[in-house]
């Protein structure tokens, strides 16, 4: 029986390895001419098909890829690094998935142009919308991200440009089981950040870290290699300093000759390492690269001096990661093509790092005085538990900008808590009060909206649904076209109408107004009432000036202390009348002359009944610009429709509750219109109960009286604050501390605001929203519901209200629809 080489081993072991090696060496003189093509082209196609699959593993991963801008918040948190690390430890994908599609990998960038330093992290696709974004936020409270399409760090170059661009790669020196340096008494960014100051316009500049959660195998990988590593080195000291060698196991003798130096030297690399294994580990490759384009026909010289330059920066900005040098340090490699490498983003072999040691490389700067960086003007909130979404009877405020963006709304019935916004020019004050009144009117509900610049009634008319169309009323101080009539002395109770006007001018010229102008415009506007005809403010200055159409005027007035007024005012001298009535008749002829003003409140009869516009979702748009009709004059004629409102409103009480319809008063600069006989203490109660809900915005506290400010901040239970001063802010913080401070309100971006609502008629906490842009103007809309408007205007009958001891019949007289205004 022939023995194996195996039974040869046994009995002979130098015989049997011998004839071992024979037999091989004559295999491979005989099969290694055949076998060896065979073995090379496998393993040349193991080699391409590993490359394809990476190849098509990254491009997988990166389809759809996203750029996450990142706004530093004003105070970031120094342990935000460490908890964004940490967090996205949980990108790691299982075995069998990794086998199939790889591991994705992110990339913190740092970007630096001439307009300052950009940071941003760039998201494969293949990891879920929001799951980063989110993340940054929970590490850095107060961040703001934004996410676009992915693109390139550094531009590249287009027709008629040259690109001239230099970078390298960092890797670990030693081996990985050694850490970075960790800590640090100052922002280990700020060399970074101030190494690319001065670029010029083409320059730009990027460091890029790449780094994706470390694997089991890449881990026992790294600690395989870190022990031979580690037992090499040690040799190699042994041999070169004998005095110095590494006792051997077991020989205590030997101990106490070993240099205390290296003892603690290896004691302290020793403990390190392990503090490194204890935390997550990515694997992490460094890449930096700076560009520049010039002219396609530079001069050599041009592009000499232009190639010295960003090779001196990017010396620069290589030169800053030496801060991170302790038990381990970087070294520079050469970086091929460093435009298309940092372009490409491939992550194959990284080093091992752990969370600590990537957190101290990647983070946002802490150092609040580095220029240049792209900071958030105010922490992003997001809202309570309960807050409303969409729905037919909710009111759209806007989007959430914390976590995952998310409509944000308003109940009808919690409207009626009434809102207060407040917000400098230009914040978006006019957007929100737009996208109110177009819920409003896509849901049928009524709005009347009271504008003393313009533009916020232009939006609407080029924006209001076609369904609104027959409930539209506009007054448009600007327009060529005669404007509905809303006489103030027309329908309604007399006493409250008068009470309801005179207060209107008391209020508006408080500084011009004295007691005996109020008692001469009343009784006259009371007379008027009681006569015969449609009484307007026109024939006040009739009645007071003329003597025959004051007799024919007041000779059926039967109340004794009208009675008595008249003939007071009879008995006085032409000299005393005149001083008598001169206050009033200056006010009442500016405010007259106008055509728009006597178009709109004395015209004769009210061709529009307010109480059909609130009760049967009418649209009533009221433009008064300041810039046309002055400032006065505005003041007057807004708070004239205002004071119809309100008097409609008040007649609700004898309607029951569950019949009264929601209607809602927009007011823009309502300091301007809340001109009534009632403080506003009184009134938004009132109002909330009668089913009308105010908004009532402005631009700073100083344009309110102490008074007004208490009553707002009370019964203004909705606040919705915009960007505001730092003198406002340190007010208003009241209502939204802590979560929301004086520095968040002062430093919001237009169209950002915070806002407190109320819920079941509860307080909520403060959140923060971002308001959406109006949708695009219809073409033509415009003119289609100005057309609308003047065939809505109608006349109302009008109500009769008899004061004791007036003239019954003239009363039913002036009742007559048929009849005209006989004064006029």
């Amino acid at each position: 029986m022939t023995n194996s080489w195996i039974d040869d081993y046994l009995i002979d072991p130098g015989s049997g390895i011998g004839d071992f090696i024979s037999a091989a060496q004559d295999w491979v003189v005989t099969s290694g001419p055949a076998v060896a093509p065979a073995v090379a082209i496998s393993a040349g196609v193991a080699l391409a098909a590993r490359r394809a699959w990476r190849r098509r593993c990254h491009t997988r991963l990166t389809a759809d890829a996203r750029m996450v801008t990142v706004l530093v918040p004003p105070q970031p948190n120094a342990s935000g690094g460490a908890a964004l690390w940490s967090h996205l430890v949980g990108l790691l994908r299982p075995a069998w998935h990794r086998s199939l599609t790889g591991q994705p990998h992110l990339a913190f960038e740092f970007t630096f142009s001439q307009a300052g330093v950009g940071i941003r992290l760039w998201v494969p696709g293949a990891i879920p919308p929001g799951l980063v974004e989110r993340a940054v936020e929970a590490a850095w409270p107060g961040a703001h991200t934004k996410t676009t399409v992915a693109a390139p760090p550094l531009p590249l170059a287009e027709s008629g440009e040259r690109l001239l661009a230099a970078g390298g790669e960092l890797r670990l020196a030693r081996e990985e089981a050694l850490p970075l340096r960790v800590e640090f008494a100052a922002d280990p960014l700020r060399g970074l950040l101030g190494a690319p100051v001065g670029l010029g316009h083409n320059e730009h500049a990027c460091v890029q870290v790449l780094a994706r959660p470390a694997t089991g195998r890449r881990l026992a990988r790294g600690r395989r290699a870190s022990r031979s590593s580690t037992n090499l080195a040690g040799h190699l000291l042994d041999l070169l300093t004998p005095s110095l060698r590494t006792p051997r196991r077991g020989s205590g003798s030997r101990t106490n000759h070993v240099a205390p130096e290296y003892r603690l030297e290896m004691s302290s690399q020793h403990r390190a390492s392990v503090n490194k294994k204890s935390s997550g580990q990515f694997e992490v490759v460094v890449r930096y690269g700076v560009s520049t384009l010039l002219d396609a026909d530079s001069p050599e010289a041009d592009v000499r001096r232009a190639r010295a330059a960003i090779r001196g920066r990017a010396h620069a900005l290589a030169t800053t990661f030496a801060t991170y040098t302790e038990h381990n340090h970087f070294t520079r490699k050469r970086l091929r093509r460093p435009v298309g490498a940092l372009a490409e983003r491939r992550l194959g072999r990284g080093d091992l790092l752990s969370v600590p040691e990537l957190a101290a490389i990647a983070h946002l700067p802490t150092d609040d005085t580095l220029p240049g960086i792209q900071r958030a003007g105010a922490r992003a909130i997001a809202p309570p538990p309960g807050i409303p979404a969409v729905g037919q009877d909710i009111k759209p405020l806007g989007l959430t900008d914390s976590g995952h963006s998310r409509p944000v709304g308003l109940r009808v019935a919690d409207a009626r808590h009434h809102m207060h916004v407040i917000g400098a020019t230009g914040s978006g004050k006019s957007t929100l009060l737009a996208q109110l009144v177009l819920a409003d009117a896509e849901a049928g509900r009524a709005a009347v909206v009271i504008d003393p610049k313009g533009d916020l009634v232009t939006d609407l008319l080029s924006r209001l649904p076609a369904s609104a169309t027959d409930r539209v009323i506009v007054f448009d101080a600007d327009s060529r076209t005669r404007p509905p009539c809303l006489n103030p002395l027309d329908g309604g109770d007399p006493d409250l109408a008068v009470d309801n006007l005179v207060s209107v001018f008391r209020r508006v010229y408080s500084a011009f107004w004295g007691p005996r102008t109020d008692d001469v415009m009343r009784a006259a506007c009371l007379t008027l009432r009681l006569t015969d005809g449609v009484a307007t403010l026109a024939d006040v200055p009739k009645l007071l000036a003329d003597p025959a159409y004051r007799a024919r005027t007041t000779a059926g007035v039967t109340d004794p202390v009208l009675r008595g007024f008249w003939t007071w005012y009879d008995d006085l001298s032409d000299a005393s009348r005149s001083q008598v009535i001169a206050p009033l008749m200056n006010k009442l002829r500016a405010f007259l002359l106008r055509r728009f003003v006597r178009d709109t409140v004395a015209a004769g009869r009210s061709t529009v009944d307010m109480k059909e516009v609130l009760d049967n979702g009418g649209i009533c748009l009221v433009r008064i610009p300041k810039g046309s009709l002055g400032d006065e004059t505005a003041r007057l004629v807004g708070s004239i429709v205002v004071a119809n409102v309100w008097q409609v409103v008040t007649a609700r009480a004898r309607t029951p509750q569950r019949d009264r319809k929601d209607a809602c008063l927009i007011l823009d600069e309502f300091h301007n219109f809340l001109n009534l006989p009632y403080s506003v203490d009184d009134m938004l109660p009132e109002a909330r109960a009668l089913r009308l809900s105010l908004v009532l915005a402005h631009q700073n506290d100083s344009q309110l009286p102490r008074e007004m400010q208490e009553s707002i901040s009370a019964n203004a239970r909705n606040k919705f604050f915009f960007n505001v001063s730092p003198e406002d802010a340190h007010h208003l913080s009241r209502h939204t501390a802590p979560r929301i401070s004086a520095h968040d309100l002062s430093h919001y971006d237009a169209f950002h605001a915070a806002v407190r609502l109320v819920v079941h008629g509860a307080e909520t906490e403060p959140f923060t929203v971002v308001t959406e842009p109006l949708p695009p103007a219809v073409p033509g809309r415009s003119r289609l519901l100005r057309a609308a408007a003047r065939n809505n205007q109608r006349i109302q009958p009008r109500t009769v209200h008899t004061r004791p001891g007036g003239d019954q019949t003239a009363a039913n007289r002036a009742a007559d629809p048929r009849r005209g205004n006989t004064t006029s």
